[in-house]
């Protein structure tokens, strides 16, 4: 934990997941949607889409989107998120969002925070702007809007995806595991860092100055 303190005294921005991270996980119900998709259970559901005709794409990505909203719609803050995005912001340090997911569902999730918009987000990456994790564009695309180096950011992620995209781009990483078992599979980056939650984030966050 102290290794870690010393290494966020260096950056200068933070990329969140949106869902699992910085909502309450399970408000997606991925086994669900991909049995309405007809998309393998051992299969991304972007990667499975974008295998599909065009035609048969565009209908299921509609039904994708919808159940997206739903979910943003009952989604709620994760354990300390809403304290989490507040001490950064009182601290200057600049915030992006990195999600599979599209614009108008974190828009709609964001809803959902106390004291918490859209407009916080110095850069909010979505599928719709670039290629989705695992791959690391988003995380380049997200520290070029930041004014930043990849190197500059904390990515921090529930999904072995948001690690595997944050060690490619070479940005430190923090796994938050929300007290369940890890997600990460043999022969995956290690995230340099595990928490339970972002309350932990906090405790590392508070009392500490950041680059400028």
């Amino acid at each position: 934990m102290y290794r870690l303190i010393q290494k966020v005294q260096t950056l200068k921005g933070v990329l969140f997941d949106l869902d699992g991270t910085l909502t309450w996980p399970g408000a997606l119900d991925f086994p669900a949607i991909k049995r309405e998709l007809c998309c393998p259970q051992d299969q991304p559901i972007l990667e499975y889409l974008e295998s599909r005709p065009r035609s048969l794409k565009t209908e299921l990505m509609k039904i994708l989107e919808e159940r997206e909203k739903q979910a943003a719609k009952a989604s709620v803050p994760n354990k300390g998120a809403e304290e989490c995005l507040s001490i950064l912001i009182n601290k200057g340090v600049s915030l992006g969002i990195l999600t599979r997911n599209s614009l108008d569902s974190v828009k709609i999730a964001l809803r959902q925070f106390e004291g918490i918009g859209v407009d916080d987000f110095a850069a909010v990456i979505t599928r719709d702007f670039s290629l989705p994790k695992p791959h690391p564009d988003g995380v380049f695309m997200a520290a070029r809007k930041m004014g930043l180096l990849p190197s500059e950011l904390l990515v921090v992620g529930d999904f072995r995806y948001d690690i595997i995209a944050g060690k490619a781009a070479g940005s430190l990483t923090v796994l938050v595991t929300n007290s369940q078992r890890s997600v990460m599979l043999p022969g995956d980056p290690e995230s340099d860092y595990t928490l339970r939650n972002l309350t932990q984030l906090i405790d590392i966050l508070e009392g500490h100055e950041y680059a400028k």
